[in-house]
């Protein structure tokens, strides 16, 4: 009867080990890509000798062949070149915009679950009219405002996904607010500004990483889109939403010329993604 509670420990951990390495095993294709763009965002040289900039007339719309595996495009330009020099540009716009959208987002939620109940009605409405605005709809408005170019498409993306990541974060502070932990704070007679720094901001605070990860991928989506639509990066840039919106014109006679960027923009999106909602689930884990 002794032996009864170790062997059912012994059994749970043996099953936690197995859930713990089959979840690392499955997650591995998808962080072996996200380390492959890293390193092709550094050192882009080590993937292609080729200068992505370089025209050849007289190789232009050739399809993939061993010389040039992705083909190239209407200045001969390779495209495999394009796609990895642009895997830094694209990463950077994506970073960009979510660390704008998460700043702006923070004060928000910070200024609506701190400022007291005057302060929250106010930056919940705000929000509810933000949101009558697609992300997408509201960065055009935006776009149009201040212009296009790519300092404008990463103040366009990360303004207006900021009311997604501010609801959030919003909710997360009034929740800590009203714990355990922080009503015993009070009641021990701590000053409001330590509460809010020793208990509430790091645990509201947890689910920024989740949400940086989360969305690079969606902003590299979003920036591609209006780079497609002519706002972003101007021509003969190696972006990628820049190259979908030039080989538009062919896809009839030279189909690679927009399959290739838009499956690297896919592949990023759901491989940073994925890496977003493991770590979710790996936090979520240790926590319980």
């Amino acid at each position: 009867m002794s032996d009864a509670p170790d062997a059912l420990s012994l059994s749970r951990q043996t099953n936690i080990f197995a859930v713990r390495v089959h979840f690392q095993w499955r997650q591995l294709p998808g962080l072996g890509f996200v380390a492959l763009l890293l390193l092709a965002a550094l050192a882009p040289g080590l993937f292609t000798h080729v200068d992505p900039l370089m025209i050849a007339p007289r190789q232009a719309f050739l399809p993939p062949s061993w010389a040039h595996i992705f083909g190239t495009d209407p200045s001969g330009r390779d495209i495999y070149a394009r796609i990895i020099y642009g895997v830094r540009q694209s990463l950077l716009l994506g970073l960009g915009a979510t660390l704008l959208s998460l700043g702006t987002a923070l004060a928000l939620a910070m200024v609506g679950g701190l400022g007291g109940r005057i302060a929250y009605r106010a930056i919940s409405w705000v929000l509810e009219v933000l949101f009558a605005f697609p992300v997408l709809v509201l960065a055009l408005l935006i776009t149009a405002t201040i212009g296009s170019g790519v300092s404008a498409l990463v103040i366009a993306i990360g303004v207006g996904s900021a009311p997604g990541y501010a609801r959030v974060l919003l909710g997360q502070i009034i929740a800590v607010r009203s714990t355990g932990y922080v009503e015993a704070a009070r009641a021990l007679g701590h000053t409001p500004l330590k509460i809010t720094l020793n208990h509430v901001l790091p645990n509201a605070l947890a689910p920024l990483f989740v949400l940086l990860t989360l969305g690079v991928g969606q902003a590299i989506v979003w920036s591609s889109g209006l780079s497609f639509l002519g706002l972003g990066a101007a021509p003969p840039a190696a972006e990628w939403g820049t190259m979908l919106s030039m080989g538009r014109d062919f896809v009839a006679v030279a189909p690679w010329l927009t399959f290739f960027p838009g499956l690297a923009i896919v592949l990023t999106m759901l491989t940073t993604t994925s890496a977003g909602r493991s770590l979710e689930r790996y936090l979520d884990m240790r926590s319980s």
